[in-house]
């Protein structure tokens, strides 16, 4: 079972949640700010945190960029808002999963449990792949080009990682978007590309081994 953070200011969307989570079996901790969230991490160690984007004393979004300088947390954020701008920020961040409210606390439950098999799973694994000067380590969850480390969301680690794990196979954006994200995103496909160019930038010079399949999607060739 997961060690849960809730960080929401709103009293009783943290007792829903908790509610629903308990009964599952989870352990949750609560925080009504992004100044607490931090302050939690700090102190303990969770599977996943929940993260409101609208929250005083520190938003969401901060909140979470400052939760990654911590400890590599899997965090579905939580907003209002749904638009498409907000999504694809919150993506480019780090973060894992995005659910408008209102929203379903079953549906929250199923995507919690989602990511947190997929962020250990991505830590399970014992490969450590090298391409010239491109070592890929995954259990440590670290790229290294030239002997120099890359910086990466982790996302782009999640998705180069299933790229490379699945090395010379042609993915559709769509296949990308159910097996990396681990649900159907809302929206069009274009979080695939913008993380892909974000993720080229970061290979520098070895950019070449992800192929852009026209029409099609994309594949990592060793």
């Amino acid at each position: 079972m997961a060690h849960i953070l809730i960080a929401d200011d709103e009293p009783k969307i943290r007792a829903v949640i908790r509610e629903y989570a308990e009964f599952e079996g989870h352990t949750v901790t609560e925080a009504a700010d992004g100044m607490q969230a931090i302050e939690c991490v700090r102190q303990e160690d969770f599977d996943v945190a929940v993260v409101d984007i609208m929250m005083p004393r520190l938003d969401g979004y901060s909140a979470c960029k400052e939760i990654r300088k911590l400890k590599d947390i899997p965090i579905i954020m939580l907003s209002a808002r749904g638009e498409e701008y907000d999504k694809l920020f919150g993506f480019e961040i780090g973060i894992d999963d995005y659910m408008v409210k209102p929203f379903s606390p079953k549906e929250l439950m199923a995507r919690i449990k989602v990511v947190v098999s997929r962020h250990q799973g991505a830590a399970g694994q014992q490969d450590i792949l090298e391409f010239g000067g491109l070592v890929i380590d995954m259990p440590g969850r670290q790229v290294k080009i030239d002997g120099e480390p890359a910086k990466m969301t982790p996302k782009e680690y999640d998705l180069l990682f299933y790229l490379v794990r699945n090395k010379n196979i042609a993915f559709s954006r769509e296949q990308l978007l159910q097996d990396v994200w681990g649900y159907d995103f809302f929206g069009d496909d274009r979080t695939v590309d913008t993380h892909i160019k974000m993720l080229r930038s970061n290979l520098g010079k070895y950019r070449s081994h992800i192929v852009t399949l026209r029409g099609m999607g994309y594949k990592f060739e060793a």
